[in-house]
């Protein structure tokens, strides 16, 4: 597959739960592509492995719980005394356990919500103001077709993503007057370690609803999410892009 440069020169972002999965190849095409990096990743473990296979000096990093604000506020301040935010990536997020909403444990469900939807508010709320100051920005938050559909047993997870949804459509129009864009994407199931914490079953329903007959790679995740990211995205904003293999068809 061939894989597009875009021109990131000059440009700052920041990725979250960027040690691994798509945060990682996305950190990756975007260093290749001439931008500073810096993943924020609650795995201290996974961060060092990172930086050890990238090896790349325009490459960060921060241990960041993206659910707790004041982490988010200062490493965002600490930041923006050096440099710029120009993207921001907030795709750290966890499925949590299977199970029906009556038997979901109460606090699994606030942390699933607090890592996928409260993480992304948090990195917004403390970023954006940056992004208004120098009237650039390119926001890409990570949702899941989960958030468009529901998926059974994983409504923590689905309320998580489809809570990303409204909030991209919210703060994209609150900022269209502006050079800064805000989009959602809406995966389907793909070939990272997300997986793992899925059940088989669990998985093969995913798989069995992707008209496609497949997983999505890596890869092709990170192309639709450069493009977004790039100064060529100057008009769509607010708006979800749905990746899917047809699985979900508005």
């Amino acid at each position: 597959m061939s894989k597009n440069l875009y021109n990131f020169e000059n440009r700052t972002a920041v990725i979250t739960g960027g040690a691994q999965g798509f945060g990682l190849d996305i950190a990756k095409r975007f260093l290749n592509s001439g931008a500073k990096v810096i993943i924020w990743d609650i795995d201290p473990k996974m961060i060092e492995k990172a930086i050890k296979d990238l090896n790349n000096p325009n490459l960060s990093s921060n241990i960041v719980d993206v659910s707790n604000y004041k982490e988010v506020e200062s490493c965002t301040s600490n930041i923006a005394k050096k440099s710029n935010i120009d993207i921001l990536i907030n795709n750290a997020g966890i499925t949590g356990p299977t199970a029906p909403l009556w038997e979901y444990d109460i606090e699994m469900w606030k942390k699933v919500v607090d890592i996928n939807l409260m993480g992304t508010f948090n990195c917004c709320k403390t970023i954006v103001p940056n992004m208004i100051k120098n009237n650039y920005g390119r926001i890409i938050n990570v949702a899941s077709v989960a958030g468009k559909d529901g998926n059974a047993n994983a409504s923590a997870y689905s309320v998580g993503k489809a809570g990303i949804i409204g909030l991209t459509k919210s703060l994209g129009k609150e900022l269209a007057n502006k050079n800064i864009a805000v989009n959602a994407v809406t995966p389907a199931g793909a070939k990272t370690r997300i997986l793992d914490q899925m059940t088989k079953e669990h998985v093969q329903r995913m798989l069995s609803k992707v008209p496609r007959g497949r997983f999505l790679e890596v890869e092709e995740f990170t192309s639709l999410v450069c493009w977004l990211s790039s100064e060529e995205n100057t008009f769509s904003t607010a708006a979800v892009f749905d990746i899917s293999g047809g699985r979900s068809t508005y």
